[in-house]
């Protein structure tokens, strides 16, 4: 059941990544970011309610790590990478996205010790590969012709950002799945509110029509409330670590999409990426038994 969950938040955070590259004239980055969360607080704290209410004393007295999460996993790293795809390709967000895992292992071990063998390093090592060979179409000297801006240092720091979160749910409260991703949304907006208005009266406000309400809606609902949901409870199951793996199934199906969607071809580089990944995430699943 975590594979599942953590499979199916990685079909809605490829498509947040691409819908992000593709509305980032349409909606200001805060103003993105900020609805995102403002909708997902609103439809989540129905059914969050009464959860909310058992656990509000357990919330209260872990108000710090709460925060914490909130401003990592929520506020910081969508208006980063929101920022950032303004700036910079989708490749680059792609290939500065396959870092996550790393960071993840590498901050797993620094805060918390956690171990690693070889065969760990092997699998993230294979995933590695996969997602580069297709990002990059199976040539390498893309990489070389790569160049690169501030806009990856920005979503950069957004991996960096998410990873950390990553690693820190193991300091989550024991609060229900609803009462944690609702007080993280409402947290998350309300950090975020300062800098809408700024941006809102100082630099660009959103224009509300049908792509910017579609945009919204969907980056509220699924790579909100229904990937947070599944992503913490994988996280929560079998560990950052390995659940961090995952995230190399973005580019698999950011290519699948690209196909059905926008009639691009899937060619060799595609299938060997996938078999690569696949093969890395079998290898260190088993590993870390």
């Amino acid at each position: 059941m975590p594979y599942l969950l953590l499979t199916l938040a990685m079909v809605f955070w490829s498509g947040n990544f691409i819908l992000g590259r593709a509305v980032r004239t349409d909606i200001p980055p805060i103003a993105l970011a900020f609805w995102r969360w403002t909708i997902a607080s609103l439809l989540i704290i129905g059914p969050a309610f009464s959860p909310l209410k058992r656990d509000w004393s357990t919330i209260t007295r872990h108000w710090p790590i709460i925060l914490l999460l909130a401003g990592t996993g929520v506020a910081a790293f969508n208006t980063l990478a929101y920022m950032g795809l303004r700036h910079t390709v989708a490749i680059n967000a792609f290939l500065m996205q396959t870092m996550m895992p790393v960071f993840i292992v590498i901050l797993s071990f620094g805060l918390f010790r956690v171990p690693i063998n070889k065969g760990q390093i092997g699998g993230v090592m294979l995933c590695l590969i996969g997602a580069i060979t297709i990002i990059v179409q199976g040539d390498v000297r893309v990489m070389a012709s790569l160049s690169f801006n501030p806009g990856d240092l920005l979503v950069l720091t957004a991996v960096l950002s998410y990873a950390g979160y990553s690693v820190l749910l193991r300091k989550r409260p024991p609060i229900h799945p609803l009462s944690f991703v609702a007080v993280t949304f409402i947290l998350g907006a309300l950090m975020l509110l300062p800098l809408y208005l700024w941006e809102t009266f100082a630099v660009r406000a959103i224009q509300f029509n049908r792509i910017t309400l579609l945009a919204v809606a969907y980056v509220g609902i699924f790579p909100s409330i229904i990937s947070y949901l599944c992503y913490n409870r994988g996280v929560e199951h079998i560990g950052a670590n390995r659940a961090g793996l995952f995230l190399y199934l973005m580019p698999v199906f950011g290519s699948v999409m690209a196909f059905f969607f926008l009639g691009e071809s899937f060619r060799w580089f595609h299938w060997a990426g996938m078999v690569l990944i696949a093969a890395g995430i079998v290898t260190t699943l088993r590993a870390a038994k």
